[in-house]
């Protein structure tokens, strides 16, 4: 059963139904609009921070709520979490969150960027394949599949990976692999960072341990100036 949860601020509308979120709007009042994917703990106060640094960047950033309120700090359920996502419900809810924020008063331009972490990092490439043309920039925090990579063949815009060297989920041989299989189905570029780090060294949440600040950071300035360049 769903359950609230305080970070959600709003609500839009998703294939018929309703889907909750974090949306967060620069201090300008406009701008690009970012669709942030949340890791399998779900949509914790690291994603609601993703949304506001985006924001003070000149971005409208939404954040979907995938586990229907709930959060957990514990790995094992986390994984249970994820796996009892169905995919289809899922990109329902993202699509439905790209055209809230193509809809939005504050969202300037007529194409949205998207930016997921490790659970997040795989559905945003589905989400970008997905949507197709509506979304300009997406970007790939280890990103992780359960099983095989889906077919990303519609994919139409340039994609940025951030991925740990020494990364055990996604390891740098599968997200070269994810680059190159993205390449030779869409015919996108591709920017693959590698990062001596482990998985989710961007989270400072630090849950798996791994939080790597000096990556972070870096990595955090190659995603803004992406996605700014591509949506202007």
């Amino acid at each position: 059963m769903a359950q609230t949860n305080p970070r959600q601020n709003v609500i839009f509308p998703s294939n018929g139904g309703q889907a909750h979120g974090y949306l967060a709007t620069p201090p300008a009042g406009t701008g690009p609009g970012v669709v942030v994917i949340q890791e399998w703990w779900g949509l914790t106060d690291h994603i609601v921070d993703v949304c506001d640094r985006l924001a003070a960047e000149g971005f409208v950033a939404l954040a979907p709520d995938l586990f229907g309120g709930r959060t957990t700090h514990d790995s094992g359920e986390a994984g249970q979490m994820m796996a009892a996502l169905p995919v289809e419900d899922a990109a329902r809810d993202l699509s439905g969150a790209v055209d809230h924020l193509l809809q939005h008063d504050a969202v300037t331009g007529d194409q949205v960027g998207a930016v997921g972490f490790c659970m997040g990092g795989g559905f945003v490439l589905v989400l970008a394949a997905v949507c197709g043309d509506k979304v300009d920039a997406a970007v790939s925090f280890y990103g992780v599949f359960p099983g095989d990579i889906p077919d990303l063949s519609g994919i139409t815009c340039p994609v940025q990976g951030h991925f740990g060297e020494h990364d055990e989920l996604t390891p740098p041989d599968r997200a070269r692999l994810l680059a190159q299989q993205i390449r030779d189905q869409a015919g996108v570029d591709v920017e693959l960072n590698l990062y001596p780090a482990g998985h989710a060294f961007y989270n400072d949440e630090n849950h798996l341990g791994t939080y790597a600040p000096e990556q972070a950071q870096l990595a955090w300035e190659r995603t803004v100036a992406f996605l700014s360049s591509q949506l202007g």
